[in-house]
C-alpha cells in the first residue's frame, strides 16, 4: 500500500524533472486535496524534512466517495461500510538536506504506544499506533456536530484534519521527538488503481504461501501478478503453513513492492509517456491529502532526485506479541530501543530529535530568558504534593512563582505558553526532554507546566531530587541513563533461518527484484 504514495510522487516529479511548463503543472496538480493542517512539533533543521507517509484503511476516496466495486471484490475485506481511518501504513521518509541517501522508516500498525491526548477522552492514552488517526477523527466529528456542522463534507475534512494531526504527533512522540515535517495521506483505492495502471508487476518470494483472507495464493521465486494479486501481496499477514509469518512480513511486502513497482514503471516508459504520468496523477488527486506546508513543486523536484538517488528501506523491531484489554492484537515494543534505533538511522546533525533515551538531568544553573515568565504547574502525575516541588526547583532558576494545582490523572508531560514565553519555554523544554507548544490559553509571558505520570521519573523527578539535595546532581551522570547500542539491521531479504523476525530491525535498499517471504 505504501507504494501508492511512491506513484503519486515518482509522477509528479518526473512531471516536472522532465521539463513540463509550470503552468502544466499546476492544471495538473488542481483538485489535489490540501488539508487545513500541518503537523505540530519540533521541526527539521535546514533543507533536512522528514515526510509522514499515512496509508488509512478507508473504503472512500478522500472526498468520502464509495469505490468501484472491483476494488472491493480484490480487496477480499468487505465494501464501503468496512474499514475506518486507522492508519495501517505508517513510514517516516527521511530526506537529509546534504544530498546524502534517503531512508524510509516503517512502523508496525499494531504498536501499543502512547497515543496523543485528542485521541482520548480520558488519560492514559494507549493504543495500538494506528488508531491515532481513527479515534482522533471520530472525537472531533461528534464534537462538530455537537456544534451544529451539518455539510458532510466539511465535517468530514475536519474530522480528518484532527486524526492527522493526532497520527503525526504520536508519530513523533513514539520515535523520540522526531520532527515530522509534512505528511502526505492516501487511502485504499489509489493502489488499486497505480496497480492497474502499470501491470503486470514482477514481484518474488522466497517460499510458496497462501492465505484464505487475502487471497494470496503464490509460489516461490520471481512472478508476474496482475491488480488483484498485487492486493493480495500486500495485505497477506498469515499462512497457516508458515507460523512464523507475521503482520512485520507484510511491512517487507510492501516494501519489496514499492521496489518492484518502481521497476516496473522504469520499463513500462511510463515515466516518459505524458498520458500515462495524467493517469498517475488523476489517481492522486482521488485519493491524496498533503498538509498545507507541504509545496507540492519544491517537493516534486526532490523526490524526484530521492528515487534516482535511491532508499534504504527499514522495518522497525517488537519485543512480542500480546493482547490489550479489549483481547485485541498488539505489539509489545521497547520505547527506548526504537528511540535509539530511529536515531542512528537518521543524521544527528541535521535533525532536531530529541535523545533518544532519559534526557541528562536538569543542570543548577538558570534557564535562558525565564526572568520575567510566570510558570504554572498542573499536577497530573498522581504523586501528592509533585506540581508544589517541581515549581519551587524552578522558581530557582529564574522563573516568577505562578500557580500550583492538581488536574485529572493522565500519562503523558506537556508544557504549553503563551505569547513572550517562547524563548524560556523552549530552553525549559530542551532541559526536560519535552516540546513546547504555543497555546491561546496560556495568558502572555506564562508558562503551564502540566506533569503526566511520565515526569514521576528522569530529568523533572531528578530537577525535584537535586533541589531537595544539591549533592547528588555530581554524582549522577551527565549522559542518558540507558546506553544501550541499537541493533545491527538484517537483510529483508534472507531466506529460510535467517529469515527476518519481528524481533529483528529489516532493512531492504532499491534496485532489483527483492525476494521476501
Amino acid at each position: 500500500m505504501a507504494g501508492r504514495v511512491v506513484m503519486v510522487l515518482v509522477a509528479v516529479g518526473v512531471l516536472v524533472g522532465t521539463g513540463a511548463g509550470w503552468r502544466q503543472y499546476h492544471r495538473e496538480l488542481n483538485g489535489l486535496t490540501v488539508s487545513g493542517v500541518s503537523p505540530e512539533g519540533p521541526k527539521s533543521s535546514g533543507k533536512t524534512q522528514n515526510i509522514l507517509i499515512m496509508g488509512l484503511d478507508s473504503r472512500l476516496d478522500e472526498h468520502g466517495n464509495p469505490l468501484p466495486q472491483e476494488m472491493y471484490d480484490a480487496l477480499h475485506a468487505g465494501d464501503d461500510s468496512e474499514g475506518g481511518f486507522n492508519s495501517n501504513v505508517l513510514i517516516l521518509v527521511h530526506i537529509p538536506g546534504d544530498g546524502s541517501k534517503s531512508t524510509a522508516i516503517s512502523i508496525p500498525r499494531d504498536d501499543y504506544v502512547t497515543l496523543d491526548p485528542a485521541a482520548c477522552a480520558s488519560s492514559p492514552c494507549k493504543g495500538k499506533i494506528k488508531q491515532a488517526y481513527g479515534f482522533a477523527y471520530a472525537r472531533a466529528k461528534d464534537k462538530l456536530q455537537a456544534a451544529g456542522v451539518k455539510d458532510a463534507l466539511e465535517l468530514d475534512q475536519r474530522s480528518r484534519d484532527a486524526g492527522r494531526l493526532a497520527e503525526s504527533n504520536t508519530v513523533s512522540k513514539f520515535l523520540g521527538n522526531v520532527p515530522v515535517d509534512h505528511f502526505v495521506e492516501v487511502t485504499l483505492a489509489a493502489f488499486f488503481q497505480i496497480a492497474q495502471a502499470v501491470q503486470p508487476i514482477t514481484v518474488c518470494l522466497n517460499e510458496d504461501t497462501s492465505d484464505s483472507y487475502s487471497g494470496a495464493n503464490f509460489k516461490k521465486g520471481k512472478q508476474q501478478i496482475d491488480a488483484s494479486q498485487a492486493m493480495a501481496f500486500v495485505r497477506q499477514r498469515r499462512d497457516p503453513d508458515q507460523p512464523l509469518f507475521t503482520d512485520l512480513d507484510r511491512t517487507r511486502r510492501q516494501q519489496a513492492f514499492i521496489v518492484s513497482l518502481l521497476r516496473q514503471l522504469q520499463d513500462s516508459g511510463t515515466l516518459s509517456s505524458p498520458s500515462k504520468l495524467r493517469n498517475l496523477l488523476d489517481i492522486a488527486k482521488q485519493n491524496t491529502a498533503i498538509d498545507k506546508n507541504l509545496d507540492p513543486v519544491s517537493f516534486a523536484q526532490r523526490a524526484s532526485a530521492l528515487f534516482n538517488d535511491g532508499v534504504s528501506l527499514y522495518t522497525l523491531p517488537v519485543k512480542d506479541f500480546g493482547t490489550d484489554d479489549a483481547g485485541e492484537s498488539i505489539n509489545i515494543v521497547d520505547t527506548d530501543e526504537i528511540r535509539g534505533i530511529v536515531k542512528n538511522l537518521l543524521s544527528p546533525g541535521d535533525t532536531a530529535a530529541a535523545t533518544t533515551t532519559t534526557p541528562a538531568p536538569t543542570t543548577t544553573t538558570g534557564i535562558p530568558a525565564a526572568t520575567g515568565v510566570v510558570l504554572n504547574v498542573v499536577n497530573s502525575s498522581g504523586q501528592t504534593g509533585f506540581a508544589a516541588r517541581v515549581q519551587e526547583a524552578l522558581v530557582t532558576r529564574g522563573f516568577t512563582r505562578g500557580t500550583a494545582s492538581t488536574g485529572s490523572a493522565r500519562d503523558t508531560t506537556t508544557l504549553t505558553y503563551g505569547t513572550g514565553a517562547d524563548a524560556a519555554a523552549n530552553a525549559l523544554a530542551a532541559q526536560l526532554g519535552l516540546t513546547a507548544v504555543a497555546s491561546p490559553a496560556v495568558e502572555e509571558q506564562t508558562i503551564q507546566l502540566t506533569l503526566g505520570a511520565d515526569a514521576n521519573t528522569g530529568p523533572i523527578a531528578n530537577l525535584v531530587a537535586d533541589q531537595a539535595d544539591p549533592s547528588t546532581s555530581a554524582t549522577r551522570s551527565t549522559t542518558p541513563t540507558t546506553s544501550t547500542t541499537p541493533p545491527a539491521p538484517v537483510s529483508a531479504t534472507a531466506s529460510g533461518t535467517n529469515a527476518p523476525a519481528a524481533t529483528d530491525l529489516s532493512q531492504m535498499d532499491t534496485g532489483g527484484i527483492p525476494c521476501v517471504r
